[in-house]
């Protein structure tokens, strides 16, 4: 099963984290909690990316404090699910497509990407892509899962992704001239802050 058709899957099947009970939140927070969300330094001048915006978890807490919130994600399904849980809010842009290839129109301030990265197997090009798109002196937050498997297993199937090597990816990141201004671990993730 391809990434797509995962994800418009989990939409079908009602698996929405955005609609998550408190415990389970708690449990996502795990990954991409509250000193997160902090490290962002957000500013209501800020423009700012989401890659993997999903059903809008992370981009509820977010969009409050920025100036505008361009969410991209390759599912329409999930897409489709973001917009009306986040239809409270009027400064979110919402992109289907693939932040691989997507020609933006416009630069941000800060960038950041939880549990996508596994997603994306040329792990290069995704943070150079990241370093063309982020405005000097911005920040791109960036939470891998600890996790090396190289399959999520559904139970009926399998989903192929590829395991986040922290080495690698400390290496892209000073190749496309960022740098890591802080970095830190949680119980499942760890937690790279960049800077330009």
């Amino acid at each position: 099963m391809n990434i797509i058709t995962h994800y418009d899957k989990l939409i079908d099947d009602n698996n929405d984290p955005f609609h998550d009970p408190q415990p389970l939140k708690e449990y996502m927070d795990k990954w991409d909690g509250q000193l997160f969300i902090d490290s962002m330094h957000l500013t209501s001048t800020k423009k700012v990316l989401e890659i993997g915006i999903g059903t809008g978890r992370i981009a509820a807490k977010v969009a409050p404090f920025c100036l505008k919130l361009s969410g991209i994600d390759i599912s329409p399904k999930t897409i489709n699910r973001a917009k009306e849980n986040l239809s409270d809010f009027n400064n979110i842009e919402f992109i289907c497509a693939d932040f691989s290839d997507y020609i933006f129109a416009e630069t941000f301030d800060v960038i950041y990407s939880s549990l996508s990265l596994m997603h994306f197997e040329n792990k290069r090009h995704f943070i150079f892509r990241v370093s063309e798109l982020l405005n000097r002196n911005g920040t791109f937050c960036l939470s891998v899962d600890k996790n090396s498997n190289d399959s999520i297993d559904m139970g009926d199937y399998k989903l192929k992704i590829y395991p986040d090597k922290i080495d690698d990816l400390k290496e892209y990141i000073v190749l496309s001239n960022m740098y890591i201004s802080s970095q830190f671990e949680t119980e499942f993730a760890h937690i790279l802050i960049c800077s330009k």
